[in-house]
Formats: structure tokens, C-alpha cells, sequence
């Protein structure tokens, strides 16, 4: 596991909420534990001499994580007259149909009741997800081809 896939196992984990995440694999064991201010991570690997220098620069991308969440609840707070289309499932967020296709949504697009406005692939099923309101996409708040958990906001729609 290099430092960018911990990067954004500390970033997934801050945003979804979680309080605690542990992954051991053959090499290598990660908690993430995240409290009220900040992130905190722990990393024990194996062979001694490696373990040394990804400790130091692991436990560099905590400090960042945490200015990057703050915001995220400063603008959910401007945003209570927006409708939130939120996943219905655990998955893999696509913002197209396929690669060389345009996206579902883009910001500014009117959506109705019923238009597709992104798919999430579980399991190796692609689940088209459809609004459930009419209006104008104002936000997307996922990256495309990142991972969704249940009930994560995944587009604000301005309804009038």
C-alpha cells in the first residue's frame, strides 16, 4: 500500500463519518481513528527498517484532512433550500455511462422527476439512480469514480 492509497483511505473514512477503521493485510496494519477536531492514524508494518519512513509520512496527511471536512459542514448549512439527491445503495459513484459518453448531470442542468442523474455500480451491477425531484442541479458533491456509502449526498438540486 504506497502513500497515495492511504491518502485517500484517511480522506474516505473523514468524510464518511466513521469513528473508527481498522485494516490489517499481510504487511502492513492501519487504524484511522477520527474524533471530534482531528483525524488520527496509526501505522504498524512488519519489517522494521520500512516501517520507519511511512510512519513519519502517513501521519502527515491527517493534519490536512481535517480543514478539508470543515468546510463540507459550513456549506451544508448555506444549502437547506437545495434538495438533496442522496445513494441508495453502497457502491462506486459514476457520473457517466460509459467513459467516452457525456455525464447524467452537469451543474446547471434541469432535471425531472424520474431522469437519471448518475449510475453506482455494487457487486458489478449498474444501478441507474433517478431524481426524485425536478429542478436545477446546483451542486455535485461526489468525485466521479469514487465510493458512495448508503444515504451519502451525492448532488444538490434547487427545486424552484
Amino acid at each position: 500500500m504506497d502513500i497515495k492509497e492511504i491518502q485517500s483511505l484517511i480522506k474516505f473514512v473523514a468524510k464518511s463519518g466513521a469513528s473508527e477503521v481498522k485494516l490489517e493485510m499481510e504487511d502492513i496494519k492501519i487504524t484511522i481513528k477520527t474524533g471530534s477536531e482531528t483525524p488520527e492514524t496509526t501505522i504498524i508494518q512488519a519489517p522494521a527498517p520500512v516501517a520507519a519512513a511511512p510512519q513519519m509520512v502517513a501521519a502527515a496527511p491527517a493534519q490536512p484532512a481535517t480543514p478539508a471536512s470543515t468546510p463540507v459542514a459550513a456549506e451544508t448549512t448555506d444549502d437547506s433550500k437545495y434538495v438533496t439527491i442522496k445513494s441508495p445503495i453502497i457502491g462506486t459513484f459514476y457520473r457517466k455511462p460509459s467513459p467516452d459518453k457525456p455525464n447524467f448531470a452537469e451543474v446547471g442542468t434541469e432535471v425531472k422527476v424520474g431522469d437519471t442523474v448518475c449510475i453506482i455500480e455494487a457487486m458489478k451491477l449498474f444501478n441507474e439512480i433517478e431524481s426524485e425531484v425536478s429542478g436545477k442541479v446546483v451542486k455535485v458533491l461526489v468525485d466521479d469514480s469514487s465510493p458512495v456509502e448508503f444515504d451519502q449526498p451525492l448532488f444538490l438540486v434547487d427545486p424552484s
